[in-house]
């Protein structure tokens, strides 16, 4: 069979679609100007859903929209980079989860910023030189990721966006399965390999890392030692693979959040989520009831709660702060009206963001 015909036809698309790209990303710059001039936010994420939401619509195969997604995860991060290089902050080294979710949320055109620890993102952004900060916030099988969210009760930053991130690690190492001894990874790794590795390496001492990457670098050095570590970490690091996907529970996702200084506006159609911190106080909180009362204002109003998790305030003993996932956005007639209300008799009720809902 001649393949000729068909690549010339495939030549001359392929000609065709950079044309269009190409037209496509001068508009963006245009905006990108308008933006500058106006003082407004290069990323919008209520825009970013309603590009992925009409691509998707428009789809009629046979490419599957998880791949027509990431395409345009690709033009719209080139895009974003001609308007105003970009710089995103994130829980380092490189090769980590948050790395990842990074790079699947703003693709490869921008710039990126490994940090330490989630203070040192809030501040990045609070100061400016970071554009916007993503944290892991929750995940499918540990719960939430606690430190991450006790940032908001000191920062003014709001969430803008959200993503899930689905979590595949594998071992990694030079040393073959039977001579591992010690494996390396970070605390929140280990559990969510913790049977796999009860069953394969029961011997093994399982030893806390500051991060998966710098597991990864650990047993390429040490003797005796492998890690748990995403895939990514294997090929960024040049250490073998042994084993993949040993994580216990194959529906293993990561919910991360993106923050940033200019809050999203409302996508509609409910497809928005809101969050928010609120605090009974000290005396209200031991009184019976307290809870229900915190929350029928939300409830009267057909507001579904997703999401609820106390954690203390650290400032007084039995005092504390509650953290809430609600549907819609702040800007909702309703949701106003049930933070009018509770602001009538809870001391703290602090908006931390409206963000659309994750695809």
């Amino acid at each position: 069979m001649d393949l000729n015909p068909l690549r010339e036809k495939i030549d001359d698309i392929d000609r065709q679609l950079v044309e269009l790209l190409n037209r496509r990303l001068s508009l963006a710059a245009e905006i990108g100007k308008f933006k500058r001039h106006s003082g407004g936010p290069i990323y919008v994420a209520e825009r970013e859903d309603a590009v992925f939401r009409k691509v998707t619509a428009l789809n009629e195969g046979p490419i599957k929209n998880d791949a027509l997604r990431a395409i345009y995860r690709e033009i719209m991060s080139a895009a974003i980079a001609l308007e105003k290089p970009l710089v995103i902050a994130y829980l380092g080294p490189e090769a980590t989860n948050s790395h990842a979710a990074a790079l699947k949320k703003f693709g490869a055109s921008v710039d990126y910023q490994p940090l330490l620890t989630f203070a040192d993102i809030f501040t990045a952004v609070e100061k400016g030189e970071a554009d916007y900060g993503i944290i892991p916030i929750e995940n499918s099988t540990e719960g939430s990721v606690r430190d991450a969210l006790d940032q908001f009760v000191t920062s003014d930053l709001k969430i803008v966006a959200q993503l899930n991130l689905e979590i595949s690690y594998a071992l990694i190492s030079p040393e073959p399965l039977e001579k591992i001894t010690k494996v390396y990874s970070k605390d929140q790794a280990l559990a969510q390999c913790r049977l796999w590795l009860q069953r394969h390496l029961p011997h093994a001492q399982l030893v806390n890392a500051s991060s998966t990457a710098h597991a990864v670098e650990i047993a390429r050095d040490e003797p005796g030692a492998a890690a748990v570590a995403p895939p990514i970490a294997a090929t960024h690091y040049g250490v073998p693979m042994l084993m993949r996907n040993i994580q216990d529970k194959a529906n293993n996702t990561t919910r991360f959040f993106v923050i940033g200084k200019t809050p999203s506006g409302p996508v509609g159609g409910g497809r928005d989520m809101t969050s928010f911190l609120i605090s009974l106080g000290d005396e209200a909180s031991r009184q019976p009831g307290a809870l229900l009362r915190m929350l029928k204002p939300l409830t009267e109003r057909g507001i579904n709660m997703s999401k609820i998790e106390s954690r203390p305030s650290k400032r007084l003993a039995w005092d504390y702060y509650f953290y809430l996932d609600v549907t819609g956005h702040y800007d909702d007639p309703a949701m106003r009206a049930a933070v009018e209300e509770l602001r009538t008799f809870c001391p703290l009720v602090k908006w931390l963001g409206s963000y659309p809902v994750a695809a």
